[in-house]
């Protein structure tokens, strides 16, 4: 159960680390473009913005990378506790998918290091 937990944690650090990537360095590209269903000049005027938001984003997947190297449980918890808020609320107020895509997986793993390691105390 705890390899599962470990997997499922840095599935969503990958996945958050890539979301950074998208949105900092190829959110004004055709890529992220097309990847996101914006136009030129959407894209254009809130690359910006998109980059900030890839810097958070690089920041989550830098704490759930930590908590597996430190094999902290307190920061795993957190950090994942952190990424389904995250979603869920980009969920209300973008994209309803981003339920689904980001804060569902990010869910599933939080359980999963919760169960796996009920024994341990924080």
């Amino acid at each position: 159960m705890r390899k599962i937990s470990n997997l499922l944690v840095a599935l969503v650090g990958v996945e958050h680390f890539g979301i950074m990537v998208l949105e900092m360095f190829f959110w004004d590209h055709p890529v992220g473009r097309r990847i996101f269903g914006m136009t030129p000049e959407a894209s254009a005027v809130s690359a910006t913005l998109a980059a900030n938001q890839g810097l958070y984003n690089g920041f989550l997947a830098a704490g759930l990378i930590w908590g597996l190297i430190s094999d902290r449980r307190e920061v795993k918890i957190f950090f994942l506790s952190c990424v389904v808020l995250a979603g869920l609320f980009g969920g209300l107020t973008a994209k309803t998918s981003i339920i689904l895509t980001q804060a569902l997986p990010a869910f599933t793993a939080l359980l999963f290091v919760l169960l796996s390691s009920n024994s341990r105390k924080i």
